[in-house]
This record gives C-alpha cells, sequence and structure tokens, in this order.
C-alpha cells in the first residue's frame, strides 16, 4: 500500500466522521492523477441525500468525467439494494477503487456489487477497516456480520488462546501486540526483542503457542456450529475439483492431507486411500485420525516446514481451510507443498469462506477481521487471490479457483 493511498484512506475515514450518529457514516473522496482531492462527501451531509448524490452534484458542477482512484469506507447499499458506488462508476471514469468494508445489510454476495464483480478493487489495511467498524459500531454489531451470532467463532480465538499460553511461559504480549503481528517469525521476533530472548527460544515459544491454540480449537471440533452444517454437500464440491485435474481415483494415489484438524473432513474424503499421510501441529487432531483411519501415516509438523518429509514423494497435497488460519504464512506453505510434490503433481487448498448465522440456520460468507467481532463479506475472495498468487510464485501452474457456498477451493499442477 502506498504512503498515498494510505493517507486518502485516513482522510475519507476523517470525512465519514462528520457524518450524523444516528445512521451509518459513509465517506468517500474523489482522488486525480496528480493526487490531488477533487471532491469528498459524507452520507448525510445533505439532509435527505445520500453522500452520492451529494458527491454526483460536486461533479457535475466541476464537469468532471474522470478520476484516477475513488475511496469509500463503506460500499454503501441504498434504498433499493443496489450499490450507490456502481452508479458513481457509471457516471465517472476511475481507474482504481479503494473500499474499507461491505454495508452491514450485506449477508450474501448481490449481482451490481463493483466489489466482486469490476476485477480488481483495493481494499482498506486491517487497522483501518477496524476504526470504519468502530465509526459505525452499533450498526454492524446487529448485522450478520457480527460473529456472536456463531457462538463457537466468538468464543474460540487463536489469538487470545496464543496470548495467554505465551503469557503463561512469562511473555506478556497484549491482544493488540498479537494481532498486529500475525506472521510466526513477525511474532517470534518481537518477543525475542522485547524480551531479549534467543529467536531459536522465541520460536519455538510461539509454535508450542500455536499448537496448542489450534489443539484446543480443532482438536475435538465438530461441525455442530461449522458453515458446512448447511452445506451437506460439501465433499462433494472436493471431489468436482479433484477430478477437474486428474483422472486417477484416490486410491490410486498418494496424499498428503495438511491441517487434519479433528479429522471429520480426512475420514470423509480419505478413508480408503491406502497412501496417505496427515500432517498437523496439533497433536490430539493426529491422535483422533490414527484411531479412525489406523493405516494412515502421521506427522507432527507445520505446513510451512515440511522437513521430515522427503522430495517428490506424493501425488496429491490437500489442505482445506488451513491457508487462511491465524499466523499462517502463505508463501512458505506453498513452497514445501511444491518440494513434496512430484512433477505433475497436483495441490488442493481452499479457504474458509463462510459462517453459520446459527439463529437463522444460513451461512454468511466471508472472514474475520482480525481484532474484531466482524465477518468481512469481501475477504475470502481476497485471500483466495493470494493464495493464487503465492502457489504461482512456489512453481504451480494452472491455477484455477472454484467459489462454494461455504469455501473457495483453488487447485494447481506442480510444474
Amino acid at each position: 500500500m502506498s504512503p498515498n493511498s494510505n493517507r486518502w484512506m485516513k482522510h475519507v475515514i476523517g470525512v465519514a466522521q462528520r457524518a450524523p450518529q444516528s445512521g451509518l457514516r459513509v465517506g468517500a473522496a474523489l482522488v486525480s492523477e496528480n493526487n490531488e482531492l477533487i471532491c469528498s462527501a459524507f452520507e448525510g451531509e445533505a439532509p435527505g441525500a445520500s453522500w452520492y448524490r451529494t458527491l454526483r452534484g460536486r461533479i457535475q458542477a466541476l464537469g468532471t468525467s474522470s478520476a484516477q482512484s475513488v475511496y469509500l469506507t463503506v460500499n454503501s447499499l441504498s434504498a433499493d439494494r443496489s450499490f450507490e458506488l456502481a452508479e458513481l462508476l457509471a457516471d465517472v471514469r476511475i481507474d482504481r477503487v479503494y473500499i474499507g468494508l461491505p454495508d452491514p445489510a450485506l449477508t450474501s454476495y448481490l449481482s451490481g456489487d463493483p466489489v466482486s464483480e469490476r476485477g480488481h478493487v483495493l481494499r482498506f489495511p486491517d487497522a483501518l477497516q477496524r476504526r470504519i467498524l468502530d465509526q459505525n459500531r452499533d450498526l454492524y454489531a446487529v448485522s450478520g456480520q457480527s460473529i456472536e451470532c456463531n457462538p463457537h467463532y466468538s468464543t474460540h480465538r487463536i489469538s487470545e488462546a496464543v496470548s495467554a499460553t505465551l503469557l503463561s511461559m512469562g511473555f506478556a504480549l497484549t491482544k493488540d501486540d498479537v494481532n498486529a503481528h500475525r506472521g510466526r517469525t513477525a511474532l517470534a521476533s518481537l518477543i525475542s526483542q522485547r524480551y531479549g530472548a534467543e529467536y531459536k527460544e522465541a520460536d519455538r515459544a510461539v509454535g508450542d503457542a500455536l499448537a496448542a491454540a489450534f489443539d484446543a480449537k480443532y482438536g475435538t471440533y465438530d461441525y455442530a456450529f461449522d458453515a458446512r452444517a448447511a452445506n451437506a454437500g460439501w465433499a462433494d464440491d472436493f471431489m468436482s475439483v479433484y477430478r477437474r485435474t486428474s483422472t486417477r481415483p484416490l486410491s490410486a494415489v498418494s496424499v498428503l492431507n495438511v491441517g487434519v484438524g479433528a479429522g471429520q473432513e480426512a475420514v470423509a474424503l480419505f478413508s480408503d486411500c491406502p497412501r496417505i499421510t496427515f500432517a498437523d501441529i496439533a497433536e490430539s487432531g493426529l491422535a483422533n485420525i490414527r484411531g479412525r483411519i489406523p493405516h494412515s501415516r502421521t506427522v507432527v509438523s507445520s505446513a510451512e516446514d515440511l522437513s521430515a518429509l522427503p522430495d517428490d514423494s506424493f501425488d496429491l497435497y490437500v489442505s482445506l481451510r488451513t491457508y487462511n488460519s491465524s499466523f499462517f504464512d502463505t508463501s512458505a506453505a506453498a513452497r514445501e507443498a511444491h518440494r513434496v510434490l512430484k512433477p505433475g503433481a497436483v495441490i488442493i487448498v481452499s479457504a474458509a469462506n463462510g459462517f453459520l448465522y446459527t439463529q437463522r440456520g444460513c451461512v454468511v460468507p466471508g472472514l474475520i477481521i482480525p481484532g474484531t467481532e466482524f465477518v468481512d463479506l469481501y475477504r475470502g475472495m481476497e485471500t483466495a487471490n493470494l493464495i493464487g498468487a503465492d502457489l504461482e510464485c512456489a512453481g504451480f501452474k494452472d491455477v484455477r479457483m472454484l467459489p462454494t457456498s461455504t469455501e473457495i477451493y483453488l487447485s494447481a499442477v506442480a510444474v
């Protein structure tokens, strides 16, 4: 993110702050190719008019037909549930679009949404998204985007469990510290600098804390509060992705499943695979899967370091809803996946993209914004695109994406 774009994102959040507190606080700004403000507007600035109507009036008065970029804090819906940003883009040619958050009224993807249909839309960073949430907290708190609608996810937070475990080891870090250093290397470096510990000691502490946190959350996890409870055909979704990339039956290939959790998906998919290896940092999940698939091999290992496994040894690498886990290094994991796969072998990974809204029995797509209690509907697709880019950088080709109702699958072939 460039300093200029960061500057304008902060500016437009300040514009939104001037909006009346009684409604949705939205700020918007058009910026020229010379990085100068063309005009801005906020929701409620003119009585009875949306931010878009106010902005359009100023655009027409200025005779503006194009802009280098638009910055919008909330991708707001009008009364008829159309996107006001779409109306702006129909009026003015704009090269770059920066979006903070989805409208709190959104609980599914709608047609006509520029974020999902326009192509590459840039997002505000997490810290600034949290500021937008604070401006509109009352509205988001009662929306379907609040994870309090899902008691499992509102009470089991990896970052909080990691903080608690590190504190028991003598490393007192705040919640903000952990959320600001969500990579294992970054968190270990922070501990090393703050406490004067050797980096290896700090890294080992972080690794142990992560293993304990994932063990606690997923070691005995079931689908009672999982989005897959609303998608009985998720295993068929996986097989559809696999059949697009290989004509060999699963029983005929050597499989590595990374991130086994409590083993539900492994039992559903790989019980009949004679050459199946499971890898995870959580030992209770591996113990569980050994009991359920006795012929399997299990390895205590993170996705980012599969050094216990040799090069060019598997036909299929599978990691479902792991690559967007907290503190996960996607680039390192993709490189390790490429190393352990045979040339021409297949990788299938997925990014979680849904939370079960238990009161309504439906799935709200998206991923949690770190350090908050809210789901961002756009975050799943953004994450999947980043994972796809990391796979290509690691040496995979033919990266393909398949969104489903609960997760987004990516498949590719090792070169």
